[in-house]
């Protein structure tokens, strides 16, 4: 599937208005523990993220992070932060997907991916508040331009916040879009997330999600 466009589909990315807020983005509880984890499991990984820096910069002296715009609740646009895996820093309005095998990784962006290590630095989006432990996986805009085109009810993931893991990652729905139904049925998870969301469906996303860190198919 042609991720390409030739301008930001405004259409596709609109404001979600504060009549179509959700539960599950009204939950101070929800922030309150978002943050509070994501402080803990940053004190508790920092030495990790600290070996992980250090082997990015001895691999090739490059940026020790990747930052990308990506949409998140209400359509909002936010800068979202990942540990460099690639020898190049995409954005804008063409963004390649990452495939199995991409010679665009670094040796050490391939352990990293795999392991989804590369994602630690989004815990300082989530103390920010610009995301969530749990919600809608952000995508990069070029490709919400691409799949919004393609997905009638796009637009409604944007009711929550992006999440570092979501109902779809942990429902075998993460990796390589190659064709429309691939996306259709990642945001249908994702809306079906954000209609039923409770706390006690955030911890279970959350036990699901640490086996696939060891464990994913979908992870390269």
């Amino acid at each position: 599937m042609v991720l390409r466009d030739v301008s930001v589909r405004d259409d596709l990315i609109t404001a979600v208005p504060p009549s179509e807020f959700t539960k599950v983005a009204k939950s101070n509880f929800k922030k309150m523990f978002d943050r509070s984890v994501a402080a803990a499991a940053l004190l508790l990984f920092a030495p990790l993220m600290l070996l992980i820096a250090l082997l990015i910069v001895l691999e090739d002296g490059g940026p020790v992070l990747f930052r990308q715009n990506r949409t998140g609740i209400r359509g909002r646009t936010f800068v979202i932060l990942k540990f460099r895996s690639m020898r190049v820093a995409e954005d804008g309005l063409e963004v390649r997907q990452a495939i199995v095998g991409d010679a665009r990784t670094t040796n050490i962006g391939r352990i990293i991916r795999a392991l989804s290590f590369d994602e630690f630095p989004q815990l300082i989006n989530v103390l920010t508040g610009e995301m969530s432990l749990i919600g809608p996986r952000p995508h990069a805009i070029a490709h919400d331009n691409a799949w919004g085109a393609v997905v009638p009810n796009y637009r409604s993931r944007f009711r929550a916040r992006p999440g570092l893991t979501g109902y779809a990652q942990v429902s075998g729905l993460r990796g390589l879009v190659s064709k429309p139904e691939d996306i259709a049925s990642r945001i249908a998870a994702d809306n079906y997330y954000i209609e039923n969301w409770s706390f006690l469906l955030d911890l279970k996303i959350l036990l699901r999600t640490v086996p696939l860190v060891f464990r994913d198919a979908h992870a390269f």
